[in-house]
């Protein structure tokens, strides 16, 4: 039987910003990015297309007017590589193949979002992520 004093004492985190995990998280989110982008060029999609749907897995931000919660929740359904990765799979369809841009460009988005350390969010708030805090929560 074991008391609460032989239990170890909890690892001490090392700040996001000086971590080699988070370097090699962003670097992967570079390299997701390019890659993306450069099969984007190989579709012969327009890049006015690419251009105007950027932004839109952003729109997954609305989320947290139901609260941090629940905002968490849809902003991760939006900005984890699955959603566009299934998207992909889906453009080797018969007819289906205007999915592929569009799977990627949300897979570019997601990368340059890691790259810039915009992270998976967890409820505490918008900007607690697993890429350590932004904006006005860094501490």
């Amino acid at each position: 039987m074991t008391t609460a004093s032989a239990l170890p004492e909890p690892i001490a985190a090392a700040p996001a910003h000086s971590s080699s995990v988070i370097f090699l998280l962003r670097l992967e989110g570079l390299a997701a990015a390019t890659a993306a982008a450069v099969l984007y060029a190989r579709t012969g999609a327009s890049w006015w297309l690419f251009a105007a749907l950027w932004l839109a897995p952003d729109l997954s931000m609305l989320g947290y007017l139901a609260g941090s919660c629940r905002g968490a929740r849809i902003y991760n359904a939006f900005h984890t590589y699955g959603s566009p990765g299934v998207l992909a799979l889906c453009s080797l369809l018969p007819g289906a193949h205007g999915a592929l841009p569009l799977a990627l460009i949300w897979a570019n988005h997601i990368g340059v979002d890691r790259l810039l350390g915009f992270g998976l969010k967890y409820a505490d708030g918008f900007g607690f992520t697993h890429l350590g805090r932004t904006g006005t929560q860094r501490a």
